[in-house]
């Protein structure tokens, strides 16, 4: 079982994308996401297979929810340095966790 000691040392971040391009080299379809996670994280990106249910055009300027202390980790030829979470639909497609409110903070801290 997960203590709140484990949780406390994951960094949960509000970030805005601000930029999205194909990711063909991929092996599942993804997005190559550009994401502002606030002057303290700074900008940093992430592959997301999340071409189901969004066009590149809906995600710029979408807040969304990432993971910022996960070592980079090697997709491909690409280095995805967050992890953008999501959960699945009935269907298995990704649906991005996203603050309840535009006015979240860009770079503010889950809590």
């Amino acid at each position: 079982m997960a203590t709140i000691e484990d949780f406390l040392k994951l960094d949960i971040r509000v970030g805005k994308i601000i930029s999205v391009i194909d990711f063909p080299e991929a092996k599942k379809p993804a997005y190559k996401l550009t994401i502002d996670f606030g002057p303290e994280i700074g900008v940093k990106k992430s592959s997301a297979q999340i071409i189901a249910l969004y066009t590149k055009e809906e995600l710029v300027g979408k807040l969304v929810l990432g993971v910022v202390n996960f070592p980079p980790r090697k997709i491909g030829p690409f280095e995805s340095e967050v992890l953008t979470l999501g959960v699945p639909d009935s269907e298995g497609k990704v649906i991005l966790i996203t603050p309840g409110s535009p006015n979240a903070i860009i770079g503010g801290k889950l809590y």
